[in-house]
């Protein structure tokens, strides 16, 4: 008999859809099984929503630091994410404490690997570069293969101070070393560095984190035009991720490139625990409520959050519908209400359409999030 029945739920194109699932696995998907038998059966009334588990591609959820921290089951399973991605928060020097500490939550967490060896025990991480070491990032990576499913360097100026780029090439030059390649997701922000500089520096699978971000070292010219290196960037498969972040999206700069036809590829919070809990990015559902806002179909930000991230992170079991794939789900429901949303510039906007997440299923584990 198998463990969990998911039955009458919708697709994210409203199609009817069932699930059963086995062992942590999921083991048939179809629009309805018939005689079908679990030890639980969930049923959805044809009113919920039914997705591969959110991944949220870029939060900071190593509780031990002091400036971007937070607890990976509060930004994760809690919130409808049923895994999450640390990007950045440790080096070699303390992901070791990172991992273990991970083992006992409930959500599935990964990392990305700083180039510096601290991680972010300070905003200057990059501003010595004795802290970025080959040997020690490869032994890192070593110990951890299955943990470790990329590597992160921040390229704004508080990071990199007086470094300028060099950061960047040396990480470049760490990936090519590598024995076996890590992707590598690219944090911009105020220069210098200056955003063409990074971008030439990037290849096609690089992850360019903060694509909306609304600085003057951004994505657009001062008349709203996407500036030519960026296109250039984009269309040769440099892989844009929105990392809200406290700081990091803006819904002018959002829309003009939506209209322009420049897409970002994942959807992300870069949520740690103070704008998780004052805002303005709260959680991964309040930023799939300003993607709709945008006008991006449903159906074009799922995927956002769940099969481009496992794709480019290979996360090979996780992110589809699929048999044999991982029992990692989130069930949610779309209502109608009126809530405003705050872009990381203090803009609002006003939406009618709330997204509500009522289950996480991590491994097959049920979690209702309406009684955490």
């Amino acid at each position: 008999m198998a463990d969990l029945y998911l039955k009458n739920g919708l697709d994210v194109q409203s199609q009817p859809i069932e699930i059963l699932m086995t062992n942590g696995k999921i083991e048939q998907v179809g629009q309805k099984l018939a005689g079908t038998t679990a030890d639980r059966t969930i049923d959805l009334a044809g009113q919920s929503i039914v997705s591969a588990g959110w991944i949220d591609d870029h939060t900071h959820c190593y509780e031990k630091l002091t400036l971007y921290y937070d607890d990976p089951d509060q930004v994760g399973y809690m919130t409808g994410v049923t895994t999450v991605i640390d990007a950045g928060s440790c080096g070699a020097d303390n992901i070791s404490d990172f991992y273990a500490r991970t083992r006992a939550k409930r959500t599935n967490v990964y990392a990305l690997l700083n180039i510096s060896r601290t991680g972010i025990l300070a905003q200057d991480e990059l501003g010595d570069l004795s802290r970025v070491n080959f040997e020690t990032f490869q032994n890192a990576v070593n110990e951890y293969p299955d943990f470790i499913v990329g590597m992160k360097a921040r390229m704004s100026r508080s990071v990199v101070v007086g470094n300028g780029l060099q950061p960047l090439i040396l990480a470049k030059q760490f990936q090519a070393q590598l024995m076996h390649h890590l992707p590598l997701m690219v944090h911009v922000g105020t220069n210098p560095p200056e955003l063409q500089a990074i971008m030439a520096q990037l290849k096609p699978g690089d992850i360019m984190t903060h694509c909306f971000n609304g600085k003057a070292n951004g994505i657009l010219t001062t008349d709203d035009r996407i500036k030519p290196f960026v296109q250039s960037g984009y269309e040769q498969g440099i892989i844009f991720d929105v990392g809200h972040g406290t700081d990091s999206f803006n819904f002018h700069t959002a829309a003009v490139a939506t209209a322009q036809g420049l897409y970002p590829q994942t959807l992300s919070t870069d949520s740690y625990h103070r704008n998780r809990e004052n805002g303005p990015v709260y959680n991964l559902a309040t930023c799939i409520e300003k993607m709709l806002l945008l006008g991006y179909p449903l159906s074009e930000i799922i995927p956002m959050v769940t099969s481009r991230p496992a794709q480019n992170f290979k996360l090979t079991t996780k992110g589809q519908l699929a048999p044999g794939y991982d029992a990692d789900i989130t069930i949610f429901e779309i209502k109608h209400g009126s809530k405003k949303l705050t872009d990381s510039d203090g803009n609002t906007r006003i939406t009618d359409r709330l997204v509500k997440p009522e289950y996480s299923i991590v491994g097959g584990k049920v979690y209702m999030i309406g009684e955490l």
